[in-house]
């Protein structure tokens, strides 16, 4: 009896380590992820409407939908529900009663609104943000753009940015980024691009061959991937500005050429290639030329990125030790240090603040072993390590935002994948496609 007296103390006393273990774990996510400070409370008015043009109704449904969505997605606010929130529509500030938004159920802290019309082809926008509960402007934006649908898109997404930069510490919004991945749906496996929500999915490439890895340039004027050509595989770079391929001559020589990544100041771009023999990580000048190896191992090294932060480490996977894992080097080759301590790493993604990476691993690989592929972040530093997806398929080729606070993954369920978006703690998980395959997406850096 006095022997089953103790273990229930043992046990709270066990979880209560646990329980502080993961908090202590989702601390240093959250802080390293901008992910860390309370939730602002934040209510979005629908805009008033202030013009009788027959495109108006439309432009304001389209627009009002882009900033509820653009601003539940921040991962910084606690939005309220339109359902809470006062019916009125305040066009301007004189028309705002900021007590009843203050007011419960709303109970906001800050509150956007505004006016819209169509006149004459075009579309203007009126937009503030107000402290409900100081009575203050903190934000006050005018918008006078060509009328359509995308352009009432683009301009709540340039709403939405500057609340997000206002509210959120400085850090710019992502509203306007775009996500680049390989699908299936026109029959071969091309590059493709959408808006960061899953909006305005459209095809990059048209080869008719298998492309893979695209990788954004920092200016977002070039797109660099793995392609099958009549000579094998060889790094290729697409033109947004021209609409066609560019010389990338370093990318075809011999071997099988893999898995392209961008220095942060544009000037290079590391990759792997095997024209040496192993798969081995070298890097060439933008333009294809200077080309020099930074490994030299037995045993496969693939997928580079670099800090973005410093410009001057470059983390890989390497299979010298016999399984995949993540390995980080200084941009010359030198400085090599492992990262995972087993299992089955790889797809590593530097983060914007250059002190956390984010990468798949099965940590238990293995015949009948348990566990699955999954998305991890791991603090470089002291190498602590966080799980972000639990039990849902086969997660790999997870790609940073560049305001840090989100991801953008694969997810394979039953041999279909898809390209899923969460915040960089693992919640707010969503579907981005829905055509086709969908693979290895990349988030522009800006």
């Amino acid at each position: 009896m006095k022997a089953k007296s103790l273990l229930l103390p043992l046990f709270i006393l066990g979880l209560i380590v646990t329980l502080a273990a993961s908090l202590e774990a989702q601390d240093w996510v959250h802080a390293g992820t901008n992910l860390g400070n309370a939730r602002i409370r934040l209510a979005a008015a629908d805009f008033k409407p202030v013009a009788t043009d027959p495109e108006t109704p439309a432009l304001k449904a389209t627009f009002d939908a882009t900033l509820q969505t653009d601003l539940t997605n921040a991962g910084i606010f606690d939005l309220v529900s339109k359902s809470m929130a006062p019916q009125a529509m305040p066009g301007s500030p004189q028309e705002i009663n900021l007590p009843q938004w203050a007011a419960a159920p709303a109970n906001s802290e800050m509150v956007a609104f505004g006016a819209l019309r169509a006149d004459n082809g075009h579309l203007v926008v009126y937009g503030w943000l107000f402290d409900a509960r100081g009575a203050s402007q903190v934000l006050g934006k005018q918008y006078n753009e060509t009328a359509s649908q995308d352009m009432a898109r683009t301009i709540a997404h340039r709403f939405a940015d500057a609340i997000i930069q206002q509210l959120g510490g400085g850090i710019n919004g992502i509203s306007e980024t775009k996500i680049f991945f390989v699908s299936t749906r026109s029959g071969t496996k091309e590059i493709w691009a959408m808006d960061y929500d899953g909006e305005n999915q459209h095809q990059v490439t048209h080869l008719g061959s298998i492309s893979l890895s695209p990788r954004i340039s920092p200016d977002n004027s070039r797109v660099a991937f793995a392609s099958l050509a009549k000579d094998g595989w060889a790094i290729r770079m697409y033109s947004l500005d021209l609409g066609r391929l560019v010389s990338f001559p370093g990318g075809s020589a011999g071997g099988s050429n893999q898995s392209p990544a961008w220095a942060a100041d544009g000037s290079k771009v590391a990759f792997s290639s095997a024209r040496s023999g192993d798969p081995e990580i070298w890097v060439a000048d933008a333009s294809g030329g200077n080309l020099r190896k930074l490994t030299s191992f037995r045993g496969p090294d693939v997928s580079p990125t670099w800090n973005p932060r410093t410009n001057a480490q470059i983390a890989w996977v390497s299979g010298r030790t016999g399984l995949p894992q993540i390995y980080i080097m200084d941009q010359d080759g030198a400085n090599i240090q492992r990262l995972t301590d087993g299992g089955y790493a790889i797809s590593p993604s530097w983060s914007p603040s250059g002190d956390l990476l984010t990468f798949s691993w099965n940590r238990k690989y293995g015949p009948g072993a348990p566990g699955g592929q999954d998305i991890y972040v791991m603090d470089i530093a002291s190498k602590r390590w966080m799980q972000l997806t639990h039990d849902s398929g086969s997660n790999d080729f997870p790609s940073w935002s560049p305001d840090g606070r989100h991801i953008v993954f694969e997810r394979t369920i039953g041999g279909h994948s898809e390209i899923w978006s969460m915040l960089a703690d693992g919640t707010q998980q969503q579907q981005l496609t829905r055509a086709g395959n969908n693979f290895m997406p990349n988030w522009s850096w800006k």
